[in-house]
């Protein structure tokens, strides 16, 4: 129910969405009371919300929030052979097909959870270090078919009953643990990354960054300047990424002011 409850609430207070409902709301204003403080307020809404919309379509503004979401740096390889880790972890990131027809009804993966496989099995193959996989059931089962046949990798331990980024953490902890292994690479997108080494590391990890298409400034283009739907999906994930994080920030906030109340170490 909470995580159903976290999608709803996603889905509603990020945009397009959020600033569709508002232009709606600004257009019902403006239906209802032609004249006054309702039908400035509707104005205000409706153009408020589509300028707005068509900012955050703009790649040049989407760079911005991309730019502030991504907080950890890439690594070189040769810096992650010699972290000292004992095993890497890849998370999902949705886009996994089940039943792709091309691959003969197998499982196959896309966009940005392939990008992260194909960086996962990059370092696998230059460290030898067993490899572990979490997310929902499709998403684990698309990743360790994906990884051992185009890639090459066999996936160790396969963690699918995660449904997001704090639940990936949870439930991989106990499996990393239980095989003594306690310093991981952590493989996810760059404006992931340092949301999910907070998680990780909350649950008794030690984590080595490995983020995967961390944020790079464009060379000039004027197609930049005007809206697009990349621009849009780009903006939406630094935003559900930032606001993430603080919401993460907040709840453990409040765990420990719960503990300080009760009088307790958290």
């Amino acid at each position: 129910m909470f995580v159903t409850l976290k999608t709803l609430l996603r889905t509603l207070i990020l945009p397009p969405a959020s600033l569709l409902v508002l232009s709606f709301v600004g257009l019902w204003l403006l239906a209802r009371h032609p004249a006054g403080r309702a039908r400035r307020t509707g104005i205000a809404l409706l153009a408020g919300s589509l300028a707005t919309l068509w900012l955050l379509a703009t790649p040049v503004i989407a760079d911005l929030f991309e730019r502030a979401a991504d907080r950890v740096p890439a690594r070189s390889p040769e810096d992650l052979a010699a972290a000292h880790a004992q095993a890497i972890v890849i998370l999902a990131g949705g886009d996994a097909n089940h039943s792709a027809a091309e691959y003969g009804h197998t499982p196959a993966a896309a966009g940005e959870l392939l990008e992260r496989l194909a960086y996962g099995a990059y370092l696998a193959h230059r460290t030898a270090l067993p490899v572990l996989v979490t997310g929902g059931f499709a998403e684990s089962e698309a990743m360790h078919t994906v990884l051992a046949r185009d890639f090459g990798v066999a996936t160790r331990w396969i963690e699918s009953h995660s449904r997001d980024t704090f639940e990936n953490a949870v439930f991989s902890a106990p499996i990393l643990r239980n095989a003594g292994i306690h310093r991981i690479i952590l493989v996810t997108s760059g404006a992931h990354e340092y949301r999910a080494m907070q998680e990780f590391e909350a649950a008794g990890l030690q984590v080595v960054p490995a983020p995967v298409g961390v944020f790079e400034s464009q060379e000039f283009d004027p197609s930049r300047y005007l809206p697009s739907t990349a621009g849009l999906r780009s903006s939406t994930q630094a935003l559900y990424e930032l606001i993430g994080d603080l919401a993460r920030r907040l709840l453990q906030l409040l765990h420990l002011r719960r503990h300080e109340v009760a009088g307790v170490a958290p």
